[in-house]
């Protein structure tokens, strides 16, 4: 067999990583492709900086007196702001970004997470949830809402086939737009040099949450939606099936004060849930990991006995484009590093080596960077009961035991306020073609209505 291109061996002994061509001459053509593409995604000059920086301690957490609870609206929004988010939404300036790039390994699915069957009555996947919402949102504002969704190298095949073996849910499929987040490659840590996972094959990982948003800059996302006129973008996670999807009270409110970035908010309950705060640091908007919030500052609470740092962060945001276009520009978001177990192809002798301690450098992007670069933004409270119940885990909290009961509560919570009779503890579940919100339930539901304890609206 032919030995590597000249091209690409002088390019990689360049930068040091000429070990990753070993064994070429065993690799298929298909391989040789693959490894040929991974090594021109990278940005050897930026690799080479995030490895020699990888000692430098992280930034700390300011001094408490930098430090102070972040202001919230409370969700019951004014009918001024109501009218401007549903105004927005009727001139078409408004796109769904759904973070979809994640499988099911922790709840035993071995799919792309969008499409675990989360319906406590209909097994409807997480992806029409979603999808039915954004469908449901452009019918009743008269304007099609541009659905983003973002997957990974591991899930964008099988999430695409799957949109499209069901219809797009009745999608337009010009108005659905897949993107891949972005990869990063991992190095060892005494050596920089780059991994291998098999022959042919560099170790990558995603690029981190913040990711989704360099992605939509990296792929042309960004600017086909400045090209459809698009001013917002409301951001949420795949796995929370009770997002009120480009809420208008939520959009009103972000409009209103001129916000470049904004975020919902569920307030803690007890000083150790793990769930990162938000919080003002610097005068700016940041969120605060739940890891990195001292145990005394967590604990603290107002004279009312309150917590004061609960703005809980339930991953539920809405952005302003133009503040996408420059977090995502030069000089926007900043790699942080992670020292990781990796287990790893040695090309040398061909054998593949699992470490018993951290061996190697990861690299991501954190979405929470972005929010202090905003000059301008908003909080608003929802609730558990209403916005927040996220899918994590096969058993216990999170999962779908939780999830489902969750689901039943809420919509059981609809019927009964128009008047239906619902047991107590029925599984119940409303399509969001069927309604939105309680208000819409309430016009579709004949007063007196008995339902019974297993029942799926749609």
């Amino acid at each position: 067999m032919p030995p590597a291109p000249a091209e690409l061996a002088q390019h990689l002994t360049a930068h040091g990583q000429e070990h990753i061509l070993h064994g070429w001459d065993r690799l298929s053509d298909a391989e040789r492709t693959v490894l040929i593409e991974q090594v021109t995604g990278i940005n050897f000059g930026a690799l080479h900086d995030l490895y020699t920086a990888h000692d430098t301690a992280p930034a700390a957490l300011p001094p408490r007196s930098a430090i102070g609870p972040l202001p919230v609206l409370p969700r019951a929004a004014t009918p001024e702001a109501h009218a401007i988010g549903e105004e927005a939404l009727r001139r078409g300036e408004v796109a769904v970004l759904l973070v979809a790039g994640g499988q099911g390994s922790r709840l035993g699915f071995d799919q792309p997470k969008g499409m675990y069957p989360v319906g406590p009555v209909s097994k409807a996947t997480l992806f029409q949830v979603h999808a039915e919402k954004v469908l449901a949102v452009s019918r009743r504002y008269g304007r099609p809402v541009p659905f983003l969704v973002m997957t990974s190298q591991a899930t964008h095949s099988e999430t695409e086939a799957f949109f499209r073996a069901n219809n797009f849910f009745g999608l337009a499929p010009e108005d659905v737009v897949f993107f891949r987040q972005g990869t990063m490659p991992a190095v060892d840590i005494a050596t920089g040099r780059l991994l291998l996972e098999a022959p042919g094959k560099l170790f990558l990982s995603p690029n981190g949450h913040g990711g989704t948003l360099t992605a939509l800059r990296e792929t042309g996302t960004l600017a086909q939606m400045q090209a459809r006129g698009i001013r917002h973008v409301f951001y949420f996670q795949v796995d929370n099936p009770l997002v009120k999807v480009c809420d208008p009270d939520f959009l009103g409110n972000h409009i209103r004060a001129e916000s470049e970035a904004s975020s919902k908010v569920v307030y803690k309950e007890q000083p150790g849930e793990k769930v990162g705060i938000l919080a003002v640091v610097n005068g700016r908007c940041a969120i605060v990991e739940y890891s990195d919030l001292p145990a005394e500052m967590a604990a603290e609470r107002t004279e009312d006995g309150t917590l004061r740092f609960r703005a809980g962060n339930p991953a539920i945001h809405l952005f302003d484009l133009g503040f996408l276009e420059r977090v995502t520009g030069a000089g926007g978001l900043t790699y942080h590093v992670a020292r990781k177990k990796v287990p790893h192809l040695d090309p040398a002798t061909g054998d593949y080596v699992s470490p018993t301690k951290e061996n190697a450098l990861k690299f991501e992007l954190f979405i929470f960077d972005a929010l202090p670069m905003a000059d301008r933004w908003v909080a608003m409270e929802t609730s558990r009961e209403e916005e927040f119940a996220p899918l994590k885990n096969a058993t216990g909290a999170d999962s779908p035991e939780t999830v489902h009961r969750a689901m039943s509560a809420l919509h059981a919570s609809w019927l009964r306020r128009a008047g239906a009779t619902v047991p107590e503890g029925a599984a119940v579940e409303i399509s969001p073609l069927f309604a939105l919100d309680p208000e819409e339930c309430g016009r579709k539901m004949a007063p007196g209505t008995q339902v019974s304890a297993s029942a799926y609206f749609r």
